[in-house]
């Protein structure tokens, strides 16, 4: 398995923008990519512009086909003008 945290700031006054963009984006995810085990945003507490997307996947081929999938690059078009700066991504194996 294959596991994804990604690290997401975006710009004041745009939460309810993206948040919204958020939840439609993993209801896609969940209802269109059986290889993906695990897709949840999380709002930080300590800083309301700061969310960490928790992904999972069950292999290779499953992260393939989401970074391939049109709701990913249509989300990517909603969300990106609302970024504080570039998104920081980490790739782990699960063990």
């Amino acid at each position: 398995m294959i596991a994804i945290v990604a690290t997401l700031k975006i710009r004041d006054g745009t939460n309810a923008e993206f948040e919204a963009a958020s939840r439609a984006h993993m209801a896609n995810v969940k209802a269109n990519e059986p290889g993906n085990l695990g897709y949840t945003f999380a709002k930080s507490r300590s800083d309301p512009n700061t969310y960490k997307v928790l992904e999972l996947y069950k292999d290779d081929a499953a992260l393939t086909a989401h970074r391939e999938a049109r709701h990913q690059r249509d989300f990517g078009g909603k969300v990106g003008p609302l970024f504080a700066g570039r998104p920081e991504i980490e790739l782990f194996d699960a063990i």
